[in-house]
């Protein structure tokens, strides 16, 4: 079974972080240092098809433990298709705001009865052709997160929880903040509360429930309030904040601190 889809649902919170340098060396250095997953960014990265597969496997090389989570660009059939031929076992899709877009998402991902997904007997994903066994674990094995970005997505959390198929959710903190008039401002109160809106219904169902905070305060108050998989910043913000604070040593200047965050 896929670990990752095993252990949203049961134990501890599952801690991450997000890809945005789409770079496989760094994504490789990234799996050596102990995160549950990472999240591929194929929404805001520049990477296709071939990168993401170069990335995966530089992840699954040094780590057993850490998952590749793709973030794909769009909740588009061809995009879900090429992504699992690929090897993909744990998909994001985004901006999903109604039944009607996770149902898409859901006939995107599954082979027939489920979904519609279309049926190649070579490629990656089936080890070539050499896995007897790969319909079946193509299903058992696959976990499909849908994010939810909108106060829509979130009036509508209920509805598409209950989706067969549907392995979790994610509460997008940033478009969410956009799209309630407070673009890059998600701890306004009002963002807040529609967050903990959606975390306590997914509670409430028992669905697994994930999200991303930009500083390590937001994700211990993101575990609190009962989120199963949060990932914390990325490794582009690592890597800009480490280079800050050592120019800044160098020169004796003061840093800024901005939500936690170094900039």
């Amino acid at each position: 079974m896929n670990p990752f889809k095993e252990a949203i649902g049961h134990g501890p919170v599952l801690l991450g972080t997000w890809m945005m340098t789409g770079s496989d060396t760094v994504a490789e250095a990234m799996a050596t240092v102990g995160f549950d997953f990472l999240v591929l960014d194929q929404e805001h990265v520049p990477v296709d098809t071939l990168d993401a597969i170069r990335i995966d496997r530089a992840i699954r090389g040094v780590s057993s433990t850490t998952t590749p989570l793709y973030r794909l660009a769009w909740n588009d059939t061809v995009l879900i298709k090429r992504a699992l031929d690929g090897g993909a076992t744990s998909l994001m899709v985004p901006f999903i705001n109604t039944v009607d877009d996770a149902q898409k998402a859901v006939e995107s991902a599954y082979y027939p009865p489920l979904g519609k997904r279309g049926f190649a007997a070579v490629h990656r994903a089936s080890r070539y052709g050499s896995n007897p066994e790969f319909i079946r674990q193509a299903r058992e094995d696959l976990c499909l997160i849908l994010q939810l970005e909108t106060p829509e997505a979130i009036e509508n959390l209920e509805q598409i929880a209950a989706i067969e198929g549907v392995s979790g959710l994610f509460i997008g903190p940033g478009d969410l903040s956009a799209s309630m008039g407070y673009p890059g401002n998600p701890s306004h109160p009002e963002v807040q509360a529609k967050i903990k809106e959606g975390i306590d219904k997914c509670k409430a169902l028992g669905v697994p429930c994930g999200i991303v905070g930009g500083n390590p305060e937001l994700a211990n108050k993101y575990q609190s309030m009962g989120f199963s998989f949060v990932a914390l910043g990325s490794d582009m913000s690592y890597l800009l904040a480490r280079a800050k604070e050592q120019l800044a040593a160098i020169r004796g200047e003061k840093l800024t601190v901005s939500g936690g965050e170094v900039y």
